[in-house]
């Protein structure tokens, strides 16, 4: 499969946690109170546990399949976004144009929806593009130790599981697969660098 495939279907893998974390982190930043010390406190939770043992308990006990993998990186990812997520919407809340829009009669779900979702999508955007890098390596591992995509959908992961027997006879059958991971990892991660820059004044300057 064409690297460029292998990345739309890692961004389709990833969308899950960014719809989950985006979500509640307006929630939590917006509504404040006991919302808001519930949902960190399960971000701490999660963040506390492993993240690579919680998603091997969880394809271990679904079953491997693409889909269930889908759930378990989506479970794994949305702490980040919510988080990022949060502090933007404490700041963005009391500005001018959330207050002006309560003033006028606006519902919160409105004002969620309309003025600070747009205004929250710049570092969820360069979030998401640093959370591809790391559901592109979770993806390799579970599919490495074969709680991945079944065959015969291909995965890099599963290719270096079938290789390591030849490593000492053929080496290329597992290291391309293993370059193609570290390569697409490291533009990824570049890509989200860029992003970074790119949308900061300052780093601009």
């Amino acid at each position: 499969m064409a690297r460029g495939s292998r990345c739309r279907l890692h961004w389709r893998r990833g969308w899950l946690g960014a719809l989950i974390g985006v979500t509640l982190g307006i929630v939590a930043g917006f509504t404040g109170g006991w919302v808001d010390a519930i949902l960190m406190r399960l971000v701490d939770m999660q963040l506390a546990f492993p993240l690579v043992l919680f998603a091997l308990l969880v394809v271990a006990a679904l079953g491997p399949s693409l889909t269930n993998l889908i759930i378990v990186l989506g479970i794994t990812s949305w702490t980040q976004y919510a988080r990022i997520v949060r502090g933007q919407v404490l700041a963005l809340r009391e500005r001018e144009f959330v207050l002006s829009a309560r003033a006028a009669g606006a519902g919160s779900l409105r004002i969620m929806a309309r003025h600070i979702l747009p205004n929250v999508m710049t570092p969820v955007l360069v979030v998401g593009t640093l959370e591809l890098a790391r559901i592109i390596v979770m993806d390799a591992a579970l599919s490495f130790l074969g709680l991945g995509v079944q065959p015969p959908t291909p995965s890099w992961g599963r290719m270096l599981a079938d290789g390591r027997v030849y490593i000492t006879s053929a080496w290329w059958v597992v290291t391309f697969p293993g370059l193609a991971i570290a390569l697409t990892v490291l533009s990824v991660n570049l890509l989200g660098d860029w992003l970074r820059d790119y949308f900061d004044p300052k780093a601009r300057q």
